[in-house]
């Protein structure tokens, strides 16, 4: 049983039907695997462990209860799951199921799902990785955010505020054909912030290649995309998106993009006052309206 790949949903009625059978520290490592797919695909043992409240052997006890060879063999199976994407329109599908019609469900759902990802950037590994990506982007010569879909519109969000705070960053948010003439702003000295998620689209594959080729690093976000090209980025950093194969939500990406804002922005503190201040005095020079909400003048 161990090795085989179940469809969408099968990994789910396979691992409840068993649910009884297991003692009640496994059926809470169970019920992790089932409700947290994408944390338990990028966490370890011992990471799961505490996020499910128990201890490292019973998670590997559990998959094991479970039927799979080990925790390695459960996560391939839950990767064919994950990799599978379902429509959009069928993920929305199961989340209003899940909520029902009531909007007090809907919202306690949704924050629920935000509580989720927000653990898992507490968490001391994700603040050393966390760490590491402020300075490679805080060194680079320039810095390029992608995404397309609806993380184009926060790789549009985080090169902006990255311009405010002094720091030169291109959006690699179009898609297609498109996105070639701005692949041509990437160079040697860049560093590339990449949101995004399997499948994995051409033009994430060939950002990579042309990344590779002038030794500029990547640092991915994302919560499925990273055990497909571990070895060809520099730095993960997991943010959960809600339950797998329901609908994908983006506030803990948010979260993560305002904290590089601010961690970017510590780091090169008189850059980034100037900027904002230089900011200012360009809004005033085209609306004298802006004017009166003035510069902080500093010694």
């Amino acid at each position: 049983m161990g090795g085989k790949t179940q469809k969408h949903h099968g990994f789910d009625d396979h691992v409840l039907g068993l649910m009884e059978t297991l003692a009640p520290a496994e059926q809470r490592i169970a019920r992790f695997f089932v409700d947290q797919k994408q944390a338990a695909l990028l966490n370890s043992a011992a990471q799961i462990a505490q996020l499910a409240g128990t201890s490292d052997a019973t998670v590997v006890r559990t998959a094991r209860a479970l039927g799979f060879e080990s925790l390695s063999t459960l996560r391939a199976t839950l990767l064919a799951e994950l990799t599978g994407t379902p429509s959009p329109g069928a993920r929305l599908e199961r989340t209003l199921a899940e909520t029902g019609s009531q909007a007090s469900n809907a919202l306690r759902h949704v924050i629920d799902m935000h509580e989720q990802a927000l653990r898992v950037m507490r968490q001391d590994a994700f603040a050393a990785s966390f760490e590491r990506c402020v300075d490679s982007l805080a060194g680079a010569a320039r810095r390029h955010v992608f995404g397309i879909g609806p993380s184009g519109a926060m790789a549009d969000y985080a090169s902006l505020q990255f311009n405010r705070i002094g720091l030169p960053t291109n959006a690699l948010s179009s898609s297609g054909v498109a996105l070639a003439d701005r692949l041509l702003w990437v160079g040697t000295g860049d560093v590339v912030l990449m949101i995004a998620y399997a499948p994995l689209y051409r033009e994430v594959d060939v950002l990579l290649e042309h990344a590779s080729r002038h030794g500029v690093p990547v640092i991915l976000i994302s919560d499925d995309l990273g055990l497909l090209v571990a070895d060809r980025v520099a730095e993960v950093l997991p943010v959960p998106r809600g339950n797998a194969g329901h609908l994908a939500m983006h506030g803990g990406t948010m979260v993560l993009i305002e904290a590089l804002i601010v961690a970017l922005a510590a780091k090169g503190r008189d850059t980034a006052i100037d900027s904002l201040d230089q900011l200012s005095q360009l809004r005033g020079a085209i609306d004298r309206s802006w004017s009166k909400r003035g510069t902080r003048r500093r010694k």
